[in-house]
């Protein structure tokens, strides 16, 4: 996070300490010509072998014969931070930094002494400072408006980074931790969009846009953009969403499904941007049914999606449209490639059996539901309706009768229940029952109303 502050100390300090000598003062030059020489390099030496405080004591020496020498202030600055004895250090620094405010070092010594100390204002302050040398220092500034939560300004100066030097690793993992928190999604957003305006052929700002519209649920932008995209960068594989669309609204099915594939198939990607194009395609395979073969590979794509039970879905789509046989595959689709006992996919599933007439296969599952969940009346309900159906009139009875004293508050299965169990009686020959039970029908459907 923190820039390492690199010098190659005897060639800095030689340097520094070949300036002062060159600098020095006619009514000083009586003084002895090694003297402070001597003692500067006795201060290396010291500091070489982790005696600090022998190194300060060399350097006042120097002080005292120099007492302009910004060179020597860096160095007992730098002694004192070695000890962990911050406040000199950082008094040392700032004198440094008085008598030269032009050497980028100096203010990087009070940069260490602030981070070192967590001073975060301070180390925000003198960094800035830094900048005016060097601005490749704004990556120490984003890391220290990161640690302060100043996440606007963290933004601002990311973008500016990025659009200077390129992208680096660690801003793009700030950027995701700042856009983590949708307040400054829109500010990213006209960052996006004024990036593209820039620079049309650099693809990972239309597709950094794309993601943020489909976040926020705005998918027809997502989809603008996507548009955008395959004008400028054709091969793009986020541009065939656009084409995908073009081709499907131009009924150039082989294109769309080419298309398709290319989208779903892409780890890059959204699921949001994946969903929606499958649920396109499925609406055109609805009116152009030949596609169907089309539409089940695509479906194999969403295996093994998390987040929406595509197959299912799909059944649901068909069920909605009363063409119970397709909604029937993909019920039964879903249920071997997912839970076989899932509830909910099964009473759809039923639903649909009922609808088609096909009893027995409904009758069988069923029965085999009220194993899983024997305090579901609904299974006892479809077994007693199938079992009636296919004449298995005792089987329709035991069951019904079984599944009545689970019916709790749902006036209408209960109803249903009672027409059931009246179609059961009135197969085993039973007149009396069947009208009693036809009655209680009638009754509840009037406590209903």
């Amino acid at each position: 996070m923190k820039k390492g502050i690199l010098i190659i100390l005897f060639f800095a300090l030689l340097g520094g300490s070949a300036s002062v000598f060159a600098q020095t003062e006619p009514e000083d030059i009586a003084l002895a010509p090694d003297e402070y020489q001597d003692a500067f390099y006795e201060s290396l030496k010291q500091k070489g072998i982790e005696n600090y405080d022998k190194a300060i004591a060399s350097l006042e020496k120097c002080i005292k014969l120099k007492p302009s020498d910004a060179v020597a202030y860096f160095e007992v600055g730098k002694n004192y931070l070695a000890l962990k004895e911050y406040q000199n250090a950082q008094n040392a620094f700032e004198k440094a930094t008085q008598l030269n405010p032009k050497n980028k070092w100096y203010w990087l010594g009070i940069y260490d002494v602030s981070y070192e100390t967590k001073n975060y204002p301070l180390a925000i302050e003198t960094i800035q400072k830094i900048i005016v040398f060097d601005e490749e220092y704004k990556d120490d500034l984003i890391s220290l408006y990161m640690i302060t939560n100043q996440y606007d300004k963290a933004l601002i100066t990311i973008n500016e980074m990025n659009d200077k030097f390129g992208k680096s690793e660690d801003r793009d993992r700030y950027k995701m931790q700042i856009l983590s928190q949708g307040k400054y999604q829109n500010a990213e957003i006209s960052n996006l969009i004024e990036q593209i305006k820039k620079n049309p052929k650099e693809e990972s700002n239309y597709v950094n846009l794309i993601f943020l519209y489909s976040k926020s649920e705005e998918t027809d932008k997502a989809l603008d953009v996507a548009k955008q995209l395959a004008k400028e960068i054709p091969n793009s594989e986020w541009g065939q969403v656009s084409l995908f669309k073009s081709y499907l609204d131009a009924n150039q099915a082989d294109k769309a499904i080419k298309a398709m594939n290319v989208i779903l198939s892409s780890s890059k990607i959204d699921s949001k941007i994946k969903h929606r194009t499958l649920n396109e395609f499925l609406i055109y395979v609805n009116k152009n049914p030949q596609y169907a073969p089309d539409l089940e590979k695509a479906i194999s794509y969403f295996d093994n999606d998390k987040d929406v039970d595509v197959a299912r879905e799909i059944g649901k789509f068909y069920h909605s449209k009363g063409q119970f046989e397709n909604a029937i595959k993909y019920y039964e689709k879903d249920l071997a490639a997912n839970s076989d006992t899932d509830r909910e996919t099964n009473l759809l599933l039923l639903e649909a059996y009922t609808q088609a007439k096909q009893f027995a296969p409904m009758t069988k599952r069923a029965m085999s539901m009220i194993e899983i969940y024997p305090s579901q009346p609904q299974f006892y309900y479809y077994a007693g309706l199938g079992s009636n159906q296919l004449q298995q009139f005792k089987n329709a009875k035991t069951v019904l009768e079984m599944g009545l004293d689970y019916v709790v508050d749902d006036k209408k299965l209960e109803a249903n229940f009672n027409i059931q169990l009246g179609e059961a009686y009135n197969g085993l020959g039973d007149a009396k029952k069947k009208e009693e039970y036809f009655l209680k029908a009638n009754e509840v459907l009037k406590q209903k109303k």
